[in-house]
This record gives C-alpha cells, sequence and structure tokens, in this order.
C-alpha cells in the first residue's frame, strides 16, 4: 500500500470486460486522486478457454481453483484486495474466497448495493446463460428485499449466444444492441423497474440512452467500488 492507497488486484477471465473495468478505474481514479491519478492495480487472467471447459460442464470448484490461483498471483505482487470483473464466475466466488490470501468485494452485492439505493423494487438481469439461470443475483438482490425476473428461454438462448459469438471477440453490432434493447422492453413490460448488465461486455454493447430501463452497470459500479475501498473515499 502506498500513500495510503490501496493496490489493486483484478482476477479477469474475459477480456473486454476486464478492460472496460480496468479503464474506468484509470480514468475515474483522477476525480478522487488527482490529474494522471489512480490506485496501483495488477491483473492477471487464465485463458478464456481454461474457465469455459469447466463453465460449461458446471464444474465449480475447477473454475474456483482458477480464480484461487489468479488472486494468489495478484497477491504476490502486492496487492491489497481483489475485485473479479466477471459476472458468471462469481458462482464460484465463496469455494475461491474461502482459501484466499486477500478479500474481496463480490460484484452482485455492488450492484444489489446500488439498486437498493436507487429504489428499485425488481430488476431483470442479463448476461450469460450461466449467469441468468444461476443464483448469483438471485440470492443478493432477494438480500436487500429486490426482486429479480430473467428473460424467457428463447432469449436466453440468443442473449448467451451474442455473447460469446460477438461481444467477448470485441464485436459490437446494431443488429446486437437492437436485440438487446427489445428484450430490456420486455422486462420492463413484466414489471421490472431497473435492468442489471450481469456480464461485464454488455456496457460496450448498450448505453442508457439505448435503454428502456434504468441500467445497473454492473462493470463500473465494481469499478468505482474498487475505487473507493482503495481510497476510502
Amino acid at each position: 500500500m502506498k500513500k495510503g492507497i490501496a493496490h489493486i488486484g483484478i482476477v479477469a477471465c474475459s477480456a473486454e470486460g476486464a478492460a472496460l473495468c480496468y479503464r474506468t478505474i484509470c480514468i475515474e481514479g483522477v476525480n478522487l486522486m488527482g490529474k494522471h491519478s489512480h490506485p496501483e492495480i495488477t491483473m492477471h487472467t487464465h485463458p478464456l478457454n481454461e474457465y469455459m471447459r469447466y463453465i460449461e460442464v458446471g464444474n465449480w470448484d475447477c473454475v474456483a481453483d482458477l480464480m484461487l490461483s489468479s488472486a494468489e498471483k495478484v497477491a504476490k505482487a502486492g496487492a491489497d484486495f481483489i475485485i473479479c470483473p466477471d459476472n458468471t464466475i462469481h458462482q464460484a466466488f465463496d469455494r475461491a474466497t474461502e482459501k484466499s490470501p486477500l478479500p474481496w468485494l463480490h460484484i452482485a452485492e455492488v450492484v444489489a448495493a446500488e439498486a437498493a439505493r436507487e429504489n428499485y423494487r425488481c430488476a431483470g438481469v442479463l448476461g450469460t446463460r450461466y449467469l441468468m439461470e444461476g443464483p448469483v443475483y438471485p440470492t443478493k438482490l432477494a438480500a436487500v428485499n429486490i426482486e429479480h425476473l430473467i428473460p424467457t428461454t428463447n432469449e436466453r438462448e440468443r442473449i448467451n449466444q451474442i455473447i460469446f459469438d460477438q461481444l467477448v471477440k470485441g464485436q459490437f453490432t446494431a443488429k446486437s444492441r437492437t436485440y438487446f434493447t427489445k428484450v430490456i422492453g420486455q422486462l420492463r413490460n413484466r414489471g421490472c423497474d431497473a435492468v442489471v448488465l450481469g456480464c461485464t461486455e454488455v456496457p460496450l454493447l448498450i448505453s442508457q440512452e439505448d435503454s428502456p430501463l434504468p441500467m445497473l452497470d454492473s462493470t463500473r459500479l465494481l469499478a468505482m467500488a474498487a475505487l473507493r475501498r482503495a481510497t476510502r473515499s
């Protein structure tokens, strides 16, 4: 730790979301720390295919092992705490953190806290199929008395396809943006008053101007929470 500013460790998974989180910390750090300034940051990631071979078969213990491996590397580099800008692998969060050498921030807890602060009642959740159908957001939103909805089965499959065929490869098309906008509109019609962008690449595809609902941008919310933690702001 340097001059009271904590060193942020990033356990990354997919490149585009991790890069957005990293850039956000660097850019927004100026507002808290002054010109050209931000906390020290160390990031490590295993190749995405190493994660996917375990995610696809539901082997969350092995996902946790990869997360822990990255955590140990950023700890050795001097990090004081860890964030993970990937929503899907938070399904292995508890397994990874119980053996971690450092404390972590939980991305869904950060998002849920912001949802509660904004007094939202029901949040739609977008992300990979594994995330939308998994326990990560239901548990954290329920803890602050917020209901959640997810897209229909067909919508979930299409969203998942867009994420893995396009977004993680840095491909952001008008057609996919239009599709996400349509799905968010359907969630609004079903009673949601906000939408969680629960894939860290989605904020690169869709902006608040495109969205029929207020957005909870998990990537940038996590980055800002890390900045506050690092600077104790």
